[in-house]
């Protein structure tokens, strides 16, 4: 067996599990690690596990990652130090993940190694040329394309999809930033954390008529894995009851200079992969998001941080205030966003004037965007974007209705957003309760309660066309929409109402042929 082949079958099952969560072909990362490290015989390989060349860059630096010095493109450069192979594979799927310049890659299917590896040269990963023939070389001469197609068949058997969420590494160290940053922040996102609740005084979610003291910060998720912030934490608390008030949690401290100390909690989870004593890293997998526990109103991940002093006692804090702290240290850019606003902004002391975010801009940032969890757009079906652009006109003109000032409309935004439901009722008189809701794949359904009748009713496509007549009708005044959907919904629920009467009337009229019969 020649080197380059030993040293493929020597790391195969780690190029495999980065494709798995990454979908970074594993014949590419075999045959650039082959390159890069010269069959990990390189000076950098053996005394760094630096398989892929890559350098240390100020953020690594800032947050205490090791490095070693050599000489490349320039004497005495500085280049990443890894405390073990598979952190340097790790390291280097994130290098490529994190990076704009890569981005077209991630657009081609995790078994194209021809297209990936021309990509990868036309972003400038390496400074000479030929970079993709050379990678092609090492693939096609050592059959490094079977461990791409090992890995394809494997997933379409078990039914898997590619990704950091479902294809969590066997070791323990930073899930998606480089370990050595030392931090990250407690959900895996790209932009920005969508906050339903934040810190502070707010209703009670489970008893309108009170008021309660928040102590945390509830961020939107869809069954998702809850992260470690920082390096060296301990795991102080783990409560697998569902039927407590938080449900199923975690609570991780971190020590601080002078003997003070970090706990964050993390409430409502459907799963935990830790226990009480372990000590875990940045980023890390510590359970999965989930909607446990008897104060919860629905999916979420109820995200708490208390500060505890030397001599032990503890208060809560704002956990926009931690993450924002975190934020500087690891540099990470992701926003904490509550109606709009950055929650993390006043507590940043490098950051521009807060800018104002009008409501439709609102609207269309959650309904766009993958972080918000939403999960309503982008269908590419006229059938569904039809129900997309109706959902978020009734959005507007009920928010608009209901208040005229910005930030309760923005409220409202996030409300109906969050539970993929409009709440018509301001809009059509008379009605005890009238809502709307957009499922996964676009089905809208009318509720509506008057009193008299009560319907569940998937609006057809023609009511779904009149609907988005009058929505978009430039035409008509706010007030005018208005009323033209209040006599829709109307005349959809007498209809309701003269359907049951009429069905009513022939089962009793069929029960007085059957007595007179007997």
């Amino acid at each position: 067996m020649g080197k380059n082949a030993a040293y493929a079958a020597q790391y195969a099952e780690e190029a495999k599990e980065q494709m798995r969560r990454y979908g970074i072909p594993a014949s590419v990362i075999l045959a650039q690690a082959i390159l890069e490290s010269s069959n990990g015989q390189s000076q950098l390989s053996r005394e760094c596990n630096n398989h892929f060349g890559i350098k240390a860059t100020d953020s690594w630096l800032k947050n205490g990652g090791e490095y070693g010095v050599y000489t490349d493109d320039k004497p005495n450069e500085k280049f990443c130090k890894y405390k073990s192979v598979g952190d340097s594979y790790e390291h280097h799927s994130q290098f490529l993940k994190q990076n704009k310049r890569y981005a077209q890659c991630f657009t081609l299917s995790p078994d194209d190694y021809k297209g990936w590896t021309k990509g990868i040269e036309k972003a400038g990963y390496a400074t000479g040329g030929g970079y993709a023939a050379s990678l092609q070389r090492v693939i096609e001469a050592n059959g490094l394309d079977k461990y791409d197609r090992e890995v394809m068949a494997e997933m379409r058997a078990e039914g898997r999809s590619f990704g950091v969420e479902n294809n969590h590494r066997r070791e323990m160290p930073a899930a998606h930033v480089p370990q050595s940053a030392g931090y990250s922040f407690p959900v895996e996102r790209e932009e920005f954390l969508f906050i339903t609740s934040p810190f502070g005084n707010r209703q009670d979610p489970m008893d309108a008529t009170k008021q309660q003291m928040h102590k945390g910060i509830d961020i939107k998720t869809n069954h998702e894995a809850v992260l470690a912030t920082e390096n060296g934490g301990k795991v102080v608390a783990v409560n697998h009851n569902a039927n407590t008030s938080g449900g199923k949690s975690v609570t991780v401290e971190y020590s601080r200079e002078g003997g003070s100390k970090v706990q964050c909690s993390y409430l409502h989870l459907s799963d935990i992969a830790v226990k009480v004593g372990d000590v875990v890293n940045a980023g890390q997998k510590l359970g999965m998001s989930g909607n446990t526990g008897t104060r919860t109103t629905g999916e979420h991940l109820h995200f708490g941080v208390k500060s505890v002093s030397a001599d032990g006692s503890k208060r809560d804090m704002d956990p926009a205030a931690y993450l924002a702290e975190i934020g500087q240290k690891g540099n990470i850019k992701l926003q904490a966003l509550h109606n709009g606003n950055d929650l993390l902004a006043k507590y940043k002391s490098d950051v521009p004037q807060e800018q104002k975010v009008s409501s439709e801009d609102w609207m269309k940032k959650l309904l766009s965007s993958e972080d918000s969890g939403v999960g309503i757009s982008g269908t590419n079906d006229p059938i569904l974007d039809m129900a997309m652009t109706t959902f978020m006109s009734l959005m507007m003109l009920a928010a608009q209705i209901d208040s005229k000032d910005e930030e309760r409309q923005k409220g409202l935004i996030s409300a109906m957003a969050a539970n993929r439901l409009v709440d018509l009722t301001s809009l059509v008189p008379g009605m005890r309760q009238c809502a709307i809701t957009v499922g996964e794949n676009g089905k809208t359904v009318l509720h509506a309660e008057s009193g008299t009748v009560k319907i569940d009713r998937e609006l057809t496509s023609s009511e779904m066309n009149r609907l988005s007549l009058i929505l978009g009708n430039v035409n008509l005044s706010e007030e005018s929409k208005r009323m033209k959907i209040a006599g829709m919904v109307t005349g959809i629920v007498a209809t309701q109402q003269a359907s049951q009467n009429f069905e009513q009337g022939m089962e009793a009229e069929s029960q007085q042929q059957n007595l007179q019969r007997k």
